[in-house]
Parts: C-alpha cells; structure tokens; sequence
C-alpha cells in the first residue's frame, strides 16, 4: 500500500484537507465549536460519504470510508470525532426500524440542517460497573420517560437532535430520537478534555423527559446497539482516525528526516508497520467481517501512540511547547485509550504498557 492515503477522486479533497490542517492549531485547548470547519466539510460533500444513494448519500463502501476517515484525522482529529458522532447518529436513524421516523428526520439532516449527535457509550463501554444505570426509561402511557444522563455525548450544547439509549428495569434497552428542545434535557458545561476540547463533549441529562413510541428508532430489545444498522461502537471506522493520526505523526518524521539522517530509520519502520495495519483494516472493511475488529483497533492505538511520541521526541523541546503539533498529537493519542474503546482491547493494551501478556 502506498504511504499517502488513496481516496476515490475528489478535486475538493485536498484543498478541504489543507484548511482542516491550519484550523487544527488554533482549536487546541479552546472551546469554540468548529462550525467553520464542518461547515466546509459539508460543502465537500463529507456527510453524504457515509449514507446510501437512496437515502441521499453518496454510497460509499466501508473501505472508502476508512479512507476518508483516515484523511480527514490526518488534517484535524477534532473536526473528524465530531464528524464520527454526527454520522453515528444519522446512521442509526437511517436504519430505524420505522421508515415513518427515518423519513421525518434524516432529510433534513441530509441537508446540513441542524446538528444530530449521539449519546450511547453508557450502555457500550462507559459506567457499565454500575448497579443502576445512568439513564433509564421506564414505560407509560404512548412512550417512555427518561431519568439520568448520558455522561458523554460531543457536541452537547450545539445538538438540535440527539439519539438516545437508556435501559429499562428488566435490562432491556431502547434507543430513540430526543429534540434538543423537549421538556426536561438540561446541558451542563461540556468538560475540559486533556484534548479535543472544541468538541464540546459532555453529559445531558433527563428529567422525565417524555420519548413517544413514534421517535422510538429500536427497542425494547437485550443490546440495542448489537442489532440493526448504523455500526458498532469501536469498529474499523474508530480505528480508521487513529490511523490517520498516526499517519500526521510519520509524515512529520519523514520530513524531519530529510534533514537529520538519525530519524530515517525510525521513521521507515513506523511507516512500514502502518502501511501493513492499514492494508489488514482495509481488507477487513472490504470483507465486511468483524472477527479482526479488536487486534485492529488495539494495533491501532499502539502504533498512534508509539508514532506521536516518536515525533515529540524528534522535536524536542519545541515540541513541548502549546501550539507545536507534536505536543498535540501525543495529548489527541491519549484519547483512543478512552475513546469506545472495548475492554479486551483496553486489557491488551494495559498488557503492552507493561510489557507483559494477558
């Protein structure tokens, strides 16, 4: 495989990507949401990558859609997590379960207008070692009414829409469209994360907030987020922009080595270890399986924090600086520990760090 990224052609793709990349500095450590670069993604047509030609989209494969992942994060890991939770969002209600529900709500988001997020890591990888869920829904009259939160969801206080899972007192779960504007949603502050702050990624919480069996996309069912479309959490397209931050953090190497003969090596074998995981990711997407998901995505946290520490070391103090971007990536790297990460993948890599096996 090359070592430059290969995307089905679109002129607009690199001058998009040349704008994410000067845009990618000055969000660090600010809170200001991106609009202006999601906005010129959606002029470039990013958002209709991810959505069939029927629904509107553009039909692209799951490999292709690596590939754009993999671009985009090269150029901007904020922009891209942001852009992964709106698609998770559209994506889950393109598959509801009522045609009536995707119609009244997936047109409009098609359009770019308004913003849908997503708020499931509760029921997937976050608080699960709890007694009682954090969000529950309990049954009445036409619906269900929703208490507790949903600890993170991006984007909190900019969503016009959010989909929603809560789990019922039998263990079922549901999953459904929630208006930003309904009775009862409150956005507290979203938190100071080590990285990625624009995103504005905090809880929401529910105060009996009513959710009709109308906006009901899935359920009651035993794991929601197991059935129908709209992707697991933590797949290929999560490791896909560990990948593409990896992929910033060896093109600075190669670079640097240009000029100091020390850094070829390292760099060279980085490279050719991403190449190789890449192939495998691509391959897996193309087949459509999920058997390799997990030594995918726990390769791809290893390489994106091995390469962007590697490119820290190779600047040196400057590197250590606010603003430099190899300080950056190390801090953006640190989040795929977190980040829909599942627990065989976070036990292989606690393994790693201690240099032992599981």
């Amino acid at each position: 495989m090359n070592s430059r990224i290969q995307l089905p052609s679109d002129s607009s793709m690199a001058e998009l990507c040349e704008f994410l990349e000067a845009c990618s500095t000055k969000m660090d450590g600010e809170w200001d949401w991106p609009s202006e670069t999601l906005d010129r993604c959606a002029g470039a047509g990013v958002f209709a990558w991810f959505h069939s030609i029927e629904d509107g989209g553009m039909g692209w494969s799951e490999s292709d859609l690596c590939r754009g992942y993999m671009k985009l994060a090269r150029a901007c890991m904020t922009t891209t997590f942001v852009i992964t939770q709106r698609v998770a969002a559209c994506r889950r209600i393109a598959g509801a379960d009522d045609s009536t529900l995707r119609d009244r709500f997936l047109p409009k988001l098609m359009r770019g207008e308004g913003f849908s997020t997503i708020g499931i890591s509760h029921l997937t990888t976050s608080r699960r070692h709890l007694d009682k869920p954090v969000l529950q829904a309990a049954p009445i009259a036409g619906g269900y009414r929703l208490n507790g939160m949903s600890p993170w969801v991006t984007g909190s206080t900019r969503a016009d829409l959010f989909v929603i899972g809560a789990e019922l007192e039998d263990g079922r779960q549901i999953l459904a469209v929630v208006p930003a504007d309904v009775a009862g949603i409150a956005t507290p502050t979203p938190a100071n994360l080590s990285a990625l702050s624009s995103s504005q990624t905090g809880p929401v919480e529910f105060h009996d907030v009513v959710v009709p069996h109308a906006d009901l996309i899935r359920g009651p069912i035993e794991d929601v987020m197991q059935q129908g479309t709209g992707g697991a959490t933590g797949g290929l397209q999560t490791s896909s922009l560990a990948f593409g931050l990896a992929d910033a953090a060896i093109s600075y190497l190669e670079a640097q080595s240009q000029r100091r003969e020390n850094l070829a090596l390292p760099a060279q074998h980085l490279r050719e270890q991403w190449s190789a995981e890449t192939e495998l990711m691509l391959k897996a997407a193309a087949a459509g399986t999920v058997a390799d998901n997990a030594r995918i995505r726990q390769h791809a946290n290893s390489l994106v924090l091995r390469t962007t520490q590697a490119a820290l070391a190779a600047a040196k103090g400057t590197g250590y600086l606010w603003g430099h971007p190899a300080g950056r990536w190390c801090r953006e790297a640190m989040f795929f520990l977190v980040w829909s990460c599942p627990q065989e993948v976070a036990d292989a890599n606690l393994c790693e760090l201690a240099q032992t096996t599981p």
